[in-house]
């Protein structure tokens, strides 16, 4: 069987990598050598091992963490493939928020933050068909897809009518675990699995509106804030998102959400 295998030295060859990576990923369990030396403490590895070890550096290369890889490793194919691909789309993720992140630097480089118009309006009562999640902030984009993916399917199972545009409803302050909800303008249904019926007041609120991506309506909420706190106004929870032009009718650069705080004069 000795003559079978490859020394550290031909296997790290044969597989591009360094030996003191090998020797890494043998002293972190992803990849043991087939046979140790008991005398010289040379290890040995079978040449069937080389895509173990190719595998292991590209996951590395993409930062990903050790317990991931080794999860992926130990599984059978087609689990180790729903292991990667859940880290793919956790990297996709990331790459479009750090997409964002240096539109926003550019935008600051040519001309500094965008300017908003902010004004009072009264709003109308709206009676919402509500479903809610608990998420953290960088989870917002998603916590609210999934919201809508149950949501609508609900209605339609219902054949309860609604009317455009979709609804966001956001905690004012940002948490490690916060409650957001996604809601459908309906005066009809009650009682229906999975959904929740809210009323939302009519009120004096202050309201802009944001063009571009929603990773950049912090901008939009700062202005807002601002202009709140400027004409010496309460704002009250929950702020509101209205999804005027979403992801399926345009690009990023052209979507279209109202922003809206329900607020009241000051007491203090």
């Amino acid at each position: 069987m000795h003559d079978e295998l490859l020394t550290i030295g031909r296997f790290a060859r044969l597989c591009r990598l360094s030996v003191k990576q090998l020797r890494h990923y043998d002293d972190t369990g992803l990849l043991t050598p087939v046979r140790v030396d008991a005398g010289s403490g040379y290890r040995y590895y079978a040449p069937e091992q080389a895509p173990d070890a190719l595998t292991i550096a590209l996951l590395r290369e993409m930062d990903l963490p050790l317990a991931v890889i080794a999860r992926a490793l130990a599984a059978g194919p087609e689990r180790r493939a729903g292991v990667l691909r859940a880290e793919r789309d956790r990297l996709a993720e990331r790459i479009s928020r750090d997409q964002i992140r240096l539109e926003m630097l550019e935008r600051l480089v040519e001309g500094g933050l965008p300017g908003y118009e902010v004004t009072l309006v009264r709003e109308p009562e709206r009676r919402l068909a509500v479903v809610r999640t608990v998420c953290a902030p960088a989870e917002i984009g998603t916590g609210i897809e999934e919201c809508a993916g149950r949501l609508l399917p609900a209605l339609g199972r219902a054949g309860i009518p609604w009317q455009p545009p979709l609804w966001g409803l956001y905690p004012l302050d940002l948490d490690e675990r916060m409650d957001i909800a996604v809601g459908a303008p309906t005066p009809h249904g009650e009682g229906v699995p999975g959904l929740d019926f809210e009323v939302l007041p009519g009120g004096l609120v202050a309201e802009t509106t944001h063009t571009g991506p929603y990773g950049h309506l912090p901008l939009a909420y700062n202005a807002l804030l601002a202009a709140v706190d400027e004409r010496g106004l309460r704002p009250h929870a929950p702020a509101r998102e209205a999804y005027l032009v979403g992801p399926a009718e345009a690009p990023q650069e052209e979507l279209m959400t109202r922003v809206v705080i329900p607020v009241e004069e000051s007491t203090a």
